[in-house]
């Protein structure tokens, strides 16, 4: 196999590069998702723009933030379905037999998605500030780490759930309702401090709501507020991160699972 030819100097580099550029590929013939997650929420600020500018202060910056969480969180899919589709395919035990561990495996199969959830949010934040009045960052930096943050606690999640999940079907179900389900408590449609007040509690377990105070924060150039959520964002996907590796380190996700 190619990831048995590693030279041992460099090994752990190469074999997650063979397993990223595998994925890379396998992503590249099939854009149809990716393309989906960045033209949907253009269209969707074009539509509700003027409804958020009527009805809020910042409303540009709260449909375009919000849809931009909205749309990363569907994503969760992508990062699962790289997993998951080995257990499909019933290769995932001959990947398990090579020389890279369970850690460079999931590296190397979430590599690619990382970079395509980074450029989701940078076309949309690019998106946000020429054609929906998105005000321009006065330091880009700060918006450029949000989005690494916030791709990095997606990625952990989609990656932990794979190895729960059974099929894509499930996979689909649990990521799709997810999706809505953390970004609407999150604020990402609706700010947090108009809807109920079990709502603006229950608000506080989403990512989602992390994720868009971080990324408000980072646009409106507030270092300092971008403290906490991409602490509490860090610490999530390290946690779900830890528990995709054990879970695949364990042998609980082979092939004879499904």
């Amino acid at each position: 196999m190619l990831l048995d030819a590693a030279p041992r100097a460099g090994g752990t580099f190469n074999r997650i590069s063979a397993i990223a550029r595998h994925n890379w590929t396998v992503r590249l013939r099939d854009p149809g998702q990716i393309i989906s997650y960045i033209a949907m929420p253009m269209v969707l600020m074009l539509v509700l723009k003027p409804l958020y500018v009527r009805a809020l202060d910042a409303g540009s910056t709260q449909v375009a933030t919000g849809l931009m969480v909205m749309f990363s969180v569907f994503a969760i899919g992508l990062a699962g379905n790289s997993i998951l589709s080995e257990r499909t395919w019933r290769t995932w035990d001959r990947l398990r037999v090579s020389r890279a561990p369970a850690v460079e495996l999931l590296v190397g199969k979430t590599f690619p998605i990382f970079l395509v959830m980074v450029l989701q949010q940078t076309i949309l934040v690019i998106y946000g500030v020429l054609a929906i009045g998105l005000p321009m960052p006065a330091e880009p930096w700060w918006v450029a780490l949000a989005i690494l943050i916030w791709a990095f606690a997606l990625l952990a999640i989609g990656a932990a759930l794979a190895t729960l999940v059974r099929s894509h079907g499930e996979l689909s179900v649990i990521s799709d309702v997810g999706a809505l389900t953390l970004s609407s408590l999150g604020g990402a449609l609706v700010p947090l401090s108009i809807m109920p007040e079990w709502a603006q509690i229950a608000g506080h377990a989403s990512p989602g709501y992390w994720a868009l105070s971080m990324l408000q924060a980072a646009v409106a150039g507030n270092e300092s507020a971008m403290v906490l959520p991409a602490s509490v964002l860090l610490a999530i996907g390290l946690l779900a991160g830890a528990f995709a590796a054990r879970r695949l380190a364990r042998g609980w996700s082979r092939g004879k699972l499904m």
